[in-house]
């Protein structure tokens, strides 16, 4: 075999090495929480040895905090506004919020653990909670930016209580989720938190309007 290829091949198991030890941080965190996350129960789940994981992270809390980074990268992609045209300012919207839910149903590590951290205070702040907060500002900001495309006469309290608003929301709704299971139509009540904000958006327009 050539040194390209084997190069290649090297760089192919590497990364399905790495896939696996986050598969395997998801389960074990999902279970057990933070402090009952260790590098040698990661090793047990994905079957490969404590050394592999300590060449691809550096400890513990740089494994969380790539689990949350890789989650989020996953559900950014879903946050997307459709395009004018693809129907009115509500149902672009509302077809917003469902991507946005089915996103977390796919890929909800980024929320599930961040969440878990954010609320925990530490005498030593996690990597992971501060990838989390970094996410959030991330998201903070799409959330804000959408608001801004479909009314741009708001002032910028009204953006940011509306964001704010959005998010608190989608958190809760999450949550409940969490809490209850399947029997909560994530995507369905994600749509009606979307038009509960549209309306609010509407009437926060008008009286800028007044």
């Amino acid at each position: 075999m050539t040194r390209p290829q084997t190069t290649r091949k090297k760089r192919a198991n590497g990364v399905e090495s790495r896939q696996r030890i986050l598969d395997a941080t998801v389960e074990i965190a999902g279970e057990r929480g933070y402090e009952g996350t260790s590098i040698a129960a990661v090793s047990a789940k994905c079957g490969l040895p404590a050394s592999s994981i300590y060449w691809h992270f550096k400890d513990k809390d740089d494994l969380i905090a790539a689990v949350i980074e890789r989650s989020f990268d996953t559900w950014l992609a879903a946050v997307v506004l459709p395009d004018e045209g693809t129907g009115s300012p509500l149902e672009r919207v509302t077809a917003m919020a469902a991507g946005v839910a089915r996103s977390l149903i796919d890929a909800p590590d980024f929320l599930r653990l961040g969440l878990m951290l954010a609320l925990e205070r530490r005498p030593t702040e996690p990597r992971g909670r501060t990838v989390f907060l970094q996410v959030r500002d991330t998201a903070r900001r799409k959330v804000a930016e959408t608001v801004q495309t479909l009314f741009p006469g708001l002032d910028g309290d009204a953006v940011r209580t509306l964001t704010d608003y959005a998010i608190a929301g989608g958190d809760g709704l999450f949550v409940q989720r969490e809490i209850r299971g399947e029997g909560i139509d994530l995507v369905a009540m994600f749509e009606l938190h979307a038009q509960v904000v549209y309306e609010a958006a509407v009437r926060l327009a008008a009286n800028d309007g007044e």
